[in-house]
């Protein structure tokens, strides 16, 4: 008697298991419907979802205190007034940054606490700097 009631409780239980739905890869779209899961984030400029760590301009974290280092992409508008960068931390995916007049160099607005600023390093690459900090190049 006690190994029929056993054995009812466990199918009962095993049906009950087997009834709820296991998750859909590629389920988590965000608003824009890009996939996090399958590596993809939005981007403002290109107004599509790309793959950050594909993006030919990558900068490597500086002097990080963490257990690993992390990297940004740097995506520019077609007419290289705007400059898209992925910076990890942060409630934001991205940040816009903006070039001033035909200078060479990007600028977060002021709708941000911090101020971001990238610039060109050495002959092929650029730098971004946090509150005058270098903190990616």
């Amino acid at each position: 008697m006690k190994k029929t009631i056993l054995l009812g409780a466990v199918f009962l239980s095993s049906l009950f298991f087997c009834q709820q739905k296991a998750p859909v890869l590629g389920g988590d779209r965000d608003v824009h419907g890009c996939i996090g899961s399958a590596g993809y984030t939005y981007s403002q400029i290109k107004n599509d979802c790309i793959k950050v760590f594909s993006q030919k301009i990558k900068l490597k974290e500086v002097n990080a205190d963490k257990s690993y280092t992390s990297m940004t992409a740097v995506i520019f508008s077609k007419d290289m007034k705007r400059a898209e960068v992925f910076i990890p931390e942060g409630n934001a995916k991205s940040i816009i940054l903006n070039r001033e007049g035909k200078s060479k160099m990007w600028k977060s607005g002021s709708y941000i606490k911090e101020t971001y600023v990238l610039t060109p390093y050495k002959k092929t690459g650029y730098q971004i700097k946090k509150d005058d900090v270098v903190i990616y190049q």
